[in-house]
């Protein structure tokens, strides 16, 4: 008979330099204080979160800072550009990312607009095309179009980052028939980023076939954020092992749980 170990058995998420265990990414902002971030961080047991480059001095409380909690805990950073609205102001924070924190990854955003925080397809294009040049580990957030993942694909980045919903807006995943397409034309990994709301929202998206999820405001912004870091991991392998064990078929008739081939004929009335 299979351990659990066995039967639960999964190969790791590779992204370029980085091979995890975990396909849960997590964010560092929003937390009430860093003790609190340290601690959620732990108990989503992630192995790789992401610091926007802006707050790596800012968040510092009296001697320890967010890079500080990051290095105790032992995690991969994933420095991003959010706040960036150009591609120039992109590919420059990328470049001061790279030297402040030596790691060639980056979570490239190009935002088009400060009220939707959409990504900007063109910017995106752009500053990828640049960063991939200068061999930079890209992992792009883009919006779920799957035509635009392929071209941002054919660009060598190191993963897509389709959203699920707009940043923060807790709306779950709202397109799971353009992600499911995004996930067959792309051949490489997809990470679902943002708009995720609460613990079943993770699943759905690992169920559809997405490798990872990559969240901050679930977490930080729910009423109990350490209860929640739980919940997000422990969807998160969930949703990973229904898409590896494959759901049954949808049928529009019941099917009944026990066939009535083989069984043995009801014996008659008692007299």
């Amino acid at each position: 008979m299979k351990s659990m170990d066995e039967v639960t058995r999964d190969e790791p998420l590779r992204l370029g330099s980085l091979s995890l265990t975990s396909r849960l990414l997590v964010g560092t902002g929003k937390y009430a204080d860093l003790d609190e971030t340290a601690r959620a961080l732990a108990l989503s047991g992630t192995e790789l979160v992401t610091v926007a480059v802006r707050r790596v001095d800012q968040s510092r409380e009296g001697d320890r800072s967010l890079i500080d909690v990051v290095r105790e805990g032992g995690y991969h950073v994933l420095p991003n550009t959010a706040g960036c609205f150009d591609a120039e102001s992109a590919v420059r924070t990328a470049r001061l990312a790279r030297d402040l924190l030596d790691t060639p990854l980056v979570k490239l955003e190009v935002l088009g607009d400060p009220k939707t925080l959409l990504p900007d397809p063109v910017g995106t294009l752009e500053a990828t095309r640049i960063l991939v040049e200068e061999g930079f580990e890209v992992l792009v957030y883009t919006s779920d179009d799957p035509r635009l993942a392929v071209r941002l694909a054919e660009l060598g980045v190191t993963a897509v980052m389709p959203a699920g919903a707009p940043i923060g807006s807790g709306q779950g995943i709202q397109n799971p028939s353009a992600l499911s397409i995004l996930m067959e034309l792309v051949d490489l990994p997809v990470l679902v980023d943002a708009g995720v709301g609460t613990a079943s929202d993770v699943t759905v998206a690992m169920e559809l076939g997405a490798d990872g999820v990559l969240l901050n405001t679930g977490i930080a912004g729910a009423r109990e954020p350490l209860r929640m870091a739980v919940a997000m991991r422990e969807a998160c392998h969930a949703g990973r092992q229904a898409y590896l064990a494959g759901r049954i078929p949808r049928r529009r008739y019941a099917s009944a749980s026990s066939p009535e081939e083989g069984l043995i004929e009801e014996a008659g009335p008692r007299r």
